[in-house]
C-alpha cells in the first residue's frame, strides 16, 4: 500500500498536522484583537496537511544514490544532538533569562560550536539581532517577549 518512503513520511506528517490542528483549535480567543493568536498556528497546520497530501501523491522514485545520501555519519549525529541540546537549553532559559540574553547566548554559542571563526562579527550579530527583534516586537507589534533579568 505504501510503496515509497515519501508516502510513509507523508502519513506521519499528516497525523502530526492533525494533532497540531486539534491543539491549535483549543487556543483561547481574545475579544479585542483583530488578528487572534490562533491564526498562525491554524494556518501552519492547514499548510502542513496540504503539503503532506502533496507529498503522498508525489511521483518520485528513490534511486540508490538517494538512499546512500540518507545515511548520516556518526560524527554528524553528535553535532545534531548537540544542536538539539542548544535548542532545549534555549527553551528552558527563555523565561528565566529573557529573550535578549537567551537569544544572544544561543546565536553566539551555536555559531561558535558549528565552526564560525569570525568572533567579532558573531558577537555583533548575536547582540544586535535579538535587540532589534525585541524592539520590533515590543514597540511596533505591541507583543511582549520575556524580559527575564533585563530591566526593559
Amino acid at each position: 500500500m505504501f510503496k515509497t518512503l515519501n508516502q510513509r513520511i507523508s502519513l506521519v506528517l499528516l497525523v502530526l498536522a492533525i494533532v497540531y490542528l486539534i491543539l491549535s483549535f483549543q487556543l483561547p480567543s481574545f475579544a479585542y484583537s483583530n488578528v487572534d493568536a490562533d491564526v498562525v498556528p491554524k494556518g501552519l497546520g492547514f499548510l502542513l496537511v496540504a503539503l503532506a497530501i502533496g507529498l503522498f501523491f508525489a511521483k518520485d522514485s528513490e534511486t540508490e544514490e538517494q538512499k546512500a545520501r540518507r545515511n548520516i555519519p556518526k560524527k554528524d549525529i553528535g553535532i545534531l544532538l548537540a544542536v538539539f541540546a542548544f535548542v532545549f537549553l534555549y527553551i528552558f532559559f527563555l523565561e528565566i533569562l529573557g529573550f535578549v540574553v537567551t537569544t544572544t547566548l544561543f546565536v553566539f554559542g551555536c555559531s561558535w560550536f558549528l565552526g564560525y571563526k569570525k568572533h567579532i562579527t558573531n558577537a555583533l550579530v548575536a547582540v544586535l539581532f535579538p535587540l532589534f527583534m525585541y524592539l520590533l516586537f515590543a514597540n511596533f507589534l505591541q507583543i511582549n517577549l520575556p524580559q527575564g533579568i533585563l530591566p526593559f
